[in-house]
């Protein structure tokens, strides 16, 4: 399980490193792409065979199949690091996360998310106050026992 949040900066060839503690849990290679939300999506080899698998199921006859298929598969790229554990991220990424300077790196249970450090203050700024609400509708009572 992908958990925490670390800061990290980019540079100007793209690159950033991940903390070992991911590194370790996604392996020597492993899969960018671009994510919902205006984030990036990292998966590892065996996360994203399952992602796939399930992709492959949807009826390519439908609109919304295709169009969510392109989005998602097109920036898809193989990454492993390098020796100072950075990896480089396509420039088409780096665009379509706004990736300035500042990162924030999280793990989201099977995958990491590559936020632009800004991006990523006004999505918590903006919900923090619906965090609650959200968690109540999505479980039922009873589901957790905290």
């Amino acid at each position: 399980m992908l958990i925490g949040e670390y800061h990290h900066s980019i540079d100007e060839k793209g690159r950033i490193i991940l903390p070992s503690k991911y590194r370790s849990e996604i392996g020597k290679e492993f899969i960018i792409t671009r994510g919902l939300d205006k984030c990036l999506f990292i998966y590892s080899k065996p996360e994203w065979e399952k992602i796939v698998s399930k992709l492959s199921s949807l009826p390519f006859t439908k609109k919304d199949a295709r169009d969510f298929l392109r989005f998602f598969l097109s920036g898809a790229t193989v990454c492993e690091f390098d020796k100072q554990g950075r990896i480089n991220i396509t420039s088409p990424l780096v665009h379509y996360a706004g990736l300035k300077k500042d990162c924030v790196i999280i793990g989201v249970n099977e995958r990491l998310e590559i936020w632009d450090e800004e991006t990523f203050n006004t999505f918590l700024k903006t919900n923090e106050e619906n965090f609650s609400n959200v968690a109540e509708n999505l479980f039922e009572i009873g589901d957790f026992n905290a």
